[in-house]
């Protein structure tokens, strides 16, 4: 059933966030009353009490709406909006589409010495790694360069110069889920957490003594005044000044044991520069030249050195099971340089929006702020949300996208992702494929599962103006309800059984998960 279009808003959106009374239309038109029973008293939790709960659910092979609560009212998806984006990117980018980073020059190096400046330009790769940029110098030694008498030139003219998204929350910019946008960037960890700095802190030997501080990848862009000492207990606070990168170190930590912290860098393209030049250090090449940052490489450079980074079919899997929001956003600059030329969100939003639409969502029924869902300018439904879910099926990279998304219950770290400590030890566990979403005031679940008959269903859950942030095991006894759902008379008066509890979220935190301590 279509809802009517009142015209598409891609950024410029106003709302107001309004409570509803929760009416269920499932019983209504009989589309199935046995699972209306079972949801509607699940959603009668007090947690829910004045909030905004959409919910539907459809069977996977018919298309049969088999409940539907408020699924039309738009809301905030929060990190639910990644199943747009991404399926966009793979329908635009292709699944075999790469970032490219690469060290250019004007000039041909001549006698070990490169007369001239040497540029490092970059496409978005959110993957790249202090040791990627090491391999790139080690390439470059390789080839008998050891001098540059000219500068070390970051190139991040392939997206715009606007770093942050719409309405992102200014008290998350040190965070690492609220990282800046960029061209050129630096991974703190292992896990693809883009344009960060992990900062590591181990007490000293006896109570009052001076803690270490270590800064991950190491560079000299990032500036860390300490306070911190050696106490009795772990009581640490990592912290980014706003529009800098001073970082800030008190508290205590234990004699021997080590803490730390993932933190957003700000001006990544600086941070990439600096990271590169100390890899150049490393493998003998100097600099003489100062650091330049946002310039344009010219035209008819040489590539002396290049990296491609995976597959966009391989970066789904980081992207969408660990959540990363600035995967998201590149993805969102690189589908408008591929469309218009432009790497801005405003170009990519425009091409997000459209494969939407052609996926079912409602022309002038949704808006997009970002590509992330971190933005509060994003509405959409959940009934859009189905929409994609049921007719991105089609898609010839439908089973590698389906591969990325998180499964509930799964221990493994790089397979259940965000949902690997949810709905342990149910029916959904390793069933249920879901995407997460999660933020002050919004938390949301949606995917695929099978029933107890071998049904598949496909579900949107969006809860919206909540109060109370421990609403996770709402969403998973949804999931396990619909996972261990069945037709059979005899199990005429199921109820749903209460999974695990899920971690409490802290507020404002755009993750649904418990991040392992270290990468």
């Amino acid at each position: 059933m279509r809802r009517k279009s009142i015209g598409l808003l891609l950024l410029p959106l106003l709302a107001a966030a309004t409570a509803v009374t929760l009416t269920s239309s499932a019983q209504a038109t009989g589309e199935d009353p046995k699972l209306a029973q079972i949801l509607d008293g699940i959603l009668q939790d007090a947690r829910l009490s004045g909030a905004q709960a959409s919910v539907t659910v459809r069977d996977g092979d018919t298309g049969q709406t088999l409940y539907d609560r408020d699924a039309s009212h738009r809301g905030n998806p929060g990190s639910n909006l990644k199943i747009l984006t991404s399926a966009a990117a793979m329908s635009i980018l292709g699944p075999e589409y790469t970032f490219g980073t690469q060290l250019r020059a004007t000039v041909a190096p001549s006698g070990g010495v490169l007369n001239g400046d040497l540029y490092l330009r970059g496409t978005g790769d959110p993957t790249m790694t202090a040791t990627d940029y090491d391999t790139m110098a080690r390439d470059l030694a390789a080839t008998g360069v050891t001098k540059v008498t000219g500068s070390l030139v970051g190139d991040d003219t392939w997206f715009d110069s606007t770093r942050l998204g719409l309405e992102w929350a200014w008290d998350d910019e040190g965070t690492s889920w609220t990282a800046e946008t960029s061209a050129l960037s630096v991974n703190g960890d292992t896990a693809y957490n883009t344009n960060t700095t992990y900062i590591s802190v181990t007490g000293g030997t006896a109570n009052g003594d001076p803690v270490k501080v270590t800064v991950n990848p190491p560079s000299s862009y990032i500036t860390v005044v300490s306070t911190a000492k050696t106490g009795a207990s772990m009581n640490l606070g990592i912290s980014r000044d706003h529009g800098s990168n001073v970082v800030r170190v008190n508290g205590t930590v234990p004699a021997g044991q080590t803490g730390g912290n993932l933190l957003s860098v700000w001006q990544p393209t600086g941070y990439a520069t600096d990271v590169l030049r100390q890899a150049l250090v490393r493998n003998g090449i100097t600099v003489t030249g100062a650091t330049k940052l946002g310039v344009k490489t010219p035209q008819g450079s040489t590539t002396l050195v290049g990296r491609k980074s995976m597959p966009l079919k391989q970066l789904l899997k980081p992207f969408l099971k660990w959540s990363r929001n600035m995967h998201a956003e590149v993805l969102v600059k690189a589908i408008g340089q591929e469309v218009a030329g432009v790497g801005s969100w405003g170009a990519g939003l425009e091409a997000v929006a459209e494969y939407g639409v052609s996926k079912g969502v409602d022309d002038g029924a949704f808006a997009l702020g970002d590509g992330s869902g971190l933005s509060r300018r994003d509405f959409i439904s959940a009934a859009d949300i189905a929409d994609v879910l049921t007719n991105i099926r089609s898609e010839t990279w439908y089973a590698t996208w389906l591969d990325a998304l998180p499964v509930a219950g799964n221990p493994d770290y790089a397979i259940g992702g965000t949902l690997q400590n949810r709905m342990k030890n149910t029916a959904a566990t390793n069933n249920l494929r879901g995407k997460t979403g999660s933020m002050t005031g919004v938390s949301a679940l949606s995917g695929y599962v099978t029933t107890a008959d071998g049904r598949h269903l496909i579900f949107a859950v969006q809860l919206n103006d909540l109060i109370s942030e421990n609403v996770k095991p709402i969403e998973d006894r949804i999931g396990v309800a619909l996972a261990s759902y069945t037709t059979a008379p005899s199990k005429a008066r199921f109820t749903a059984p209460d999974p695990e509890p899920a971690p409490v979220v802290p507020g404002g935190v755009e993750c649904s998960w418990v991040v392992p301590a270290r990468c």
